[in-house]
């Protein structure tokens, strides 16, 4: 190769890299070999574009301090770098340290909420404070996810917001408390901060109060002892004019702040009214072999001690008891249930009615007598033998509705307690959330959106096998295999491995030895040819 030729390459490999780190900006790639594409954004999200009309900025404000010490940021990062390399030129993102930009109080009026975090240093433990939240401004619009720790709904919860900035339009859910001794920011509060958390705007509607038809969806939560003819008459109306509700209700209402005693509902309206339109919520409760926890004190005369029971009438619905085949449960991660009552499925003519989620096979009912005292827990299974198997606890229906003009959907879970504040109970907020989030989507309309959500929703619950028996049988198995059946396999596994060594040793000293009793032959005959050929010349020899 010549001088100039040289000089020509090297010039060439130079311009290579300078245009290659110019363009690195705008070409990003991402290789996700995780299952269900776990770290790339899905096809609504990369769709976007198609729906935004100007540019979208999206802000990252994230402390330095919080990216150099935990990897979630750079995860969050490069999600987002994903939405901008995907909006063909639609989403610019932006990357700002709140403190190095001299924002923080910019940053906190925006709602971003600042979070301590624990740094250890040099063997130094220090708390820092640091910030995680995402700014989405499109045209004089903007909305906010003030704490951004977990890519868990993170993509949803961008999207959404960019998909109601782009359209101008709001999240809007509309509440109905029937129970009058529930109050919405005490007994709801839970699913309050997820809803706003979620960008939804919450409009609480007295009993009775108008509903009006641009309401993208309503929820009402109990009040079948409340609610009467009247007061239902709005509900009535919107649902005939296309509404879209959930109603979460029980058939039998359970004293929660007494001595849990039970008793049919006596009902004013509301169960009668789902009735006519193809969901009858029966006044039984379910109990299931699938049962949380109950946590309860007892009094006796030496004093107060606290026990811990498996209670069947707290049911942990399970993943695999979803319908794969609906939106809102494609990807069920389960629920956790308290004094549940079941569902029939009765729909009229035009209304399709499908099973959202059931119980186990091993569930049963009470329907003659109700015990929920946990003290009884031995008797409640005294009509198990006639109403064993699997119940319905949540559907949906969708149609034009008696008396109704445009098609509606509704959606029924015969349980009012699973959206109020005894979630926390057993630490399902998580699950039931999840679902009523998903629940409010589906109802405004967004079944794509909803895709979104289903792609990281799973349960990781180990709680499968619900059977006692069987539960110990698989236990005693796991102990033997990984207790007794591993180590021997090891052992064998060794035993094997040091006699093939020895064998292969023993038929290495034994080739050796035959080479050396070859090489001996052949040397001895060496010698006696030898001495044969001397004995020879010296017979010659003396002949002459």
């Amino acid at each position: 190769m010549s001088r100039n030729q040289a000089r020509v390459i090297a010039l060439l490999s130079i311009a290579i890299f300078v245009l290659a780190f110019l363009i690195s900006g705008r070409i990003w790639f991402r290789l996700d070999l995780t299952r269900n594409k776990a770290y790339t954004i899905s096809e609504v999200s990369r769709n976007l574009y198609r729906e935004i009309s100007d540019q979208v900025r999206i802000t990252y404000f994230v402390s330095d301090k919080l990216r150099q010490t935990y990897p979630l940021p750079g995860e969050i990062i490069d999600l987002l770098r994903e939405y901008a390399a995907h909006s063909r030129g639609k989403i610019r993102f932006i990357q700002k340290d709140p403190a190095k930009a001299e924002l923080i109080r910019e940053v906190e009026g925006l709602g971003i909420v600042p979070q301590q975090i624990q740094i250890v240093e040099k063997n130094e433990s220090t708390v820092a404070t640091v910030y995680s939240g995402i700014l989405i401004e499109y045209l004089d619009r903007e909305a906010v996810i003030p704490l951004a720790f977990s890519l868990e709904n993170l993509e949803y919860e961008i999207s959404s917001r960019v998909r109601s900035l782009a359209r101008n339009t709001e999240q809007v859910l509309g509440v109905i408390v029937g129970d009058e001794d529930k109050q919405w920011e005490t007994e709801y509060r839970f699913l309050y901060q997820e809803l706003a958390f979620s960008g939804f705007k919450i409009r609480l509607f007295g009993h009775g109060e108008e509903i009006p038809d641009t309401l993208p969806a309503l929820f009402v939560l109990g009040g079948a002892e409340y609610l009467d003819e009247n007061e239902l008459a709005p509900v009535r109306r919107y649902i005939a004019g296309g509404g879209k509700v959930l109603f979460a209700v029980n058939g039998v209402a359970v004293d929660t702040r007494g001595g849990l005693e039970a008793r049919a509902v006596q009902d004013r309206g509301l169960l009668a009214m789902l009735a006519n339109y193809g969901i009858v919520v029966r006044q039984a409760l379910v109990l299931d072999r699938a049962a949380l926890t109950l946590t309860f004190q007892n009094h006796s005369g030496s004093g107060t001690f606290i026990r811990s029971v498996p209670y069947p009438e707290w049911i942990a619905v399970l993943g695999e008891g979803g319908n794969p085949g609906h939106p809102l449960t494609a990807r069920f991660g389960g629920l956790d249930l308290y004094w549940a009552s079941p569902l029939e499925l009765h729909p009229v003519g035009g209304v399709e009615a499908e099973v959202l989620f059931t119980s186990t096979d091993e569930a049963w009912l009470q329907i003659n007598n109700f015990i929920t005292n946990p003290n009884y827990v031995n008797l409640f299974d005294e009509e198990a033998g006639e109403t064993l198997g699997k119940k319905i606890l949540g559907a949906s229906l969708g149609g034009i509705f008696p008396g109704g003009l445009r098609p509606a959907r509704i959606i029924v879970v015969g349980d009012v307690n699973f959206a109020g504040s005894l979630m926390g109970a057993n630490r399902g907020e998580e699950r039931n959330l999840d679902f009523l989030v998903k629940a409010a989507e589906w109802l405004s309309g967004d079944d794509d959106i909803i895709s979104i959500r289903n792609r990281s929703s799973y349960s990781l619950r180990l709680d499968r096998i619900t059977n006692r028996e069987k539960r110990d049988a698989v236990m005693s198995l796991s102990r033997t295999i990984n207790t007794i059946l591993i180590p021997l396999m090891v052992i064998a596994a060794g035993v094997f491995i040091v006699l093939k060594r020895r064998s292969k040793t023993s038929n290495r000293d034994q080739g050796s030895e035959r080479d050396h009793g070859s090489e001996r032959d052949q040397g001895s005959n060496r010698d006696h040819g030898s001495e044969r050929d001397q004995n020879k010349v010296s017979g010659e020899g003396a002949g002459r």
